[in-house]
């Protein structure tokens, strides 16, 4: 992996404290960042809560605020992982799995929950070898997996959950490195990814709170391909195909996909793609087995730029 996956350890540190050492220390070895806690010389206890060194309140409030905004930090490639060895997470940490279920992060437990009625998909309770073990396999961690005979239960949870609007931007990378005859097409940068059951997509991602649209574009295609790309002209801007085989009911999202222009093709993945491959958009839609919603930026961008080059009877045939 080129880059690490991300987590959050959640537990009983006064229960567990060797055993969150433990787990922090397997993770990190095998290129998975723990965000939180930050383990250090323990200084005291307030009602149950551990003080640490290097915490910046000793208000119990506030110490669990910030643990709990590093979930703002995990990004699709991060997630939650409870260190139950009795099966039973406990009152306050029962707090921090609610907030993951709020945020849709994907959570995994050392062992099969006891103290607790929430549904958890099929495929969440790893040991913390296993874990790694997949990880180092496959480059991400383990998929949900919802029985058949589960899915009512699935969606009366999702029923719950708030609906929430996310903004997603996304990038036809065009290569300006090359020489292109008059007419001819340029190439664009597609990635394939797991995420869409390795059909072959778009760079793009999530806006972040207080981040621009250009932004957060930029940012996505430094971290997703280590390219530095110039932003130009905008595409489309669409909700999410229903039919995509990613809509979830329960989110609301926008994608808002723009043209970037790179002068160089040394891509670098980081995990949430696994391979790319640069190609005329035409070829890309007549070859290619391309998830819907970049399908459709990638055939808007190829109209408008058949149109600018005349090839009008191409454009029919798409």
């Amino acid at each position: 992996m080129s880059h690490k996956l991300q987590c959050i350890l959640h537990g009983s540190l006064r229960q567990h404290y060797d055993l969150f050492q433990e787990v922090h220390s397997l993770f990190t070895r095998n290129d998975i960042n723990v965000l939180a806690p930050h383990l250090s010389k323990i200084i005291g206890e307030t009602n149950g809560f551990i003080h640490f060194q290097n915490d910046g309140s000793k208000d119990p409030r506030v110490q669990e605020l910030l643990y709990l905004k590093k979930l703002t930090e995990l990004g699709s490639s991060g997630f939650s992982y409870y260190l139950n060895p009795q099966g039973r997470v406990g009152t306050s940490t029962s707090y921090e799995l609610a907030m993951d279920q709020v945020t849709n992060t994907r959570t995994l437990f050392m062992e099969k929950l006891l103290d607790h009625p929430v549904y958890i998909p099929q495929n969440s309770v790893w040991k913390p070898q296993e874990l790694v073990d997949y990880v180092q396999e496959h480059g991400y961690f383990p998929p949900s997996q919802i029985l058949q005979r589960e899915k009512y239960i699935q969606r009366l949870m999702q029923d719950l959950i708030l609906p929430g609007s996310l903004i997603a931007v996304g990038a036809i990378i065009v290569d300006d490195s090359k020489k292109y005859k008059p007419g001819q097409e340029q190439d664009i940068l597609l990635v394939k990814t797991h995420k869409w059951g390795g059909r072959y997509s778009i760079i793009g991602g999530k806006v972040k709170r207080n981040e621009r649209l250009a932004e957060a574009l930029g940012r996505e295609i430094r971290e997703e391909t280590g390219l530095k790309a110039g932003i130009g002209e905008s595409i489309c801007t669409f909700d999410e195909l229903q039919n995509s085989g990613y809509h979830e009911g329960y989110h609301h999202r926008v994608f808002t996909d723009n043209v970037a222009n790179v002068r160089s093709r040394k891509v670098k993945l980081n995990e949430e793609a696994q391979e790319y491959l640069w190609i005329p958009p035409t070829i890309a839609l007549k070859e290619l087995m391309i998830e819907p919603n970049a399908r459709k930026t990638v055939k808007l961008y190829t109209e408008r730029h058949l149109r600018v080059a005349g090839h009008t009877n191409l454009i029919h045939r798409l």
